[in-house]
Formats: C-alpha cells, structure tokens, sequence
C-alpha cells in the first residue's frame, strides 16, 4: 500500500498523538463544534509533529510553509470533550511532505486532514529540497513512532 492511501479514519494508522481539549469557545450557534476549530485541531497536531524534525544547529535558517489544508467533516462533536490528533507523512516531495492527520473522538473519527508543507530557508526567503538527513528520518519513520510523545 502506498502512503498515500493510509486510512486516516482508522486509529491504528497512526503512531504520533497530539491531545486537544475541546474549549467551550470552539462551539458555533449550533451547538458543535465549528468547522474553524478544526483547522486548529490539525494545526496542533501538525506543529508537534513537525517540531521535532529540524534541529536549529544543523539547519539554522530552515523553517516550514503551510502550502494547502483539506479538511473532510465527517461527525459532530460537542463541548465539554478531547479529540485525539494523529498525524503521519503521506508523501514525501522534492521539497514538501504531504501529512495526514485523523482527529479522533473516543477512537471514533470525526475528520480528516491532508496538509502540504515545503521546507522554507528564511534566510534567502525561497523553498528548498528536504535535507538528506530529515529525508532519511521520514523514509525510515513515517508515522514518526521514535518521536511520538
């Protein structure tokens, strides 16, 4: 199976965890929570996955750009609560990864997310190829389980 087909409504995709607490302001007039917390939902699992990955001896100037996020809805969910947040590399570019994130509620999933991310030199301001030694940590690591807090 390739990467890109992992099934990010199964649980057991996943290996890298971000907990979410649900705050009562993440509900919209409709009493669930809002398609705009979601996003936030993904974007915490995104940044404590990819925080890990650059060392800022090695890659002093190196940084990451938000490209594109999907999100697909897929259940209702209410304050007071967590979700769980996995995140995973479905694809690896020349210079961007793909990730796959799932958002859990009771091992029940209740979104899915694709975000693209391009490696970023903030010096000369422009993308560049993913360094050899985070290429090879992704490769051998998808699910990043050495990392998972």
């Amino acid at each position: 199976m390739k990467l890109s087909e992992i099934d990010r409504t199964n649980y057991e995709s996943f290996r890298f965890w971000t907990p979410v607490t649900i705050r009562y302001s993440d509900q919209d007039s409709m009493g669930h929570v809002n398609n705009c917390a979601y996003a936030a939902y993904a974007e915490a699992g995104r940044t404590m996955f990819l925080g890990g990955l650059l060392d800022s001896e090695m890659h002093p100037s190196i940084d990451f750009i938000l490209a594109s996020v999907k999100i697909d809805y897929l259940k209702e969910i209410y304050y007071p609560g967590s979700v769980n947040i996995g995140t995973r590399i479905l694809k690896l570019g020349t210079k961007s990864m793909t990730l796959g994130t799932g958002m859990f509620l009771d091992g029940e999933a209740v979104a899915i997310a694709e975000s693209v991310n391009l490696f970023f030199d903030m010096r000369i301001r422009k993308t560049i190829p993913i360094p050899d030694d985070i290429r090879a940590q992704l490769e051998a690591d998808p699910m990043q389980e050495v990392c998972a807090p």
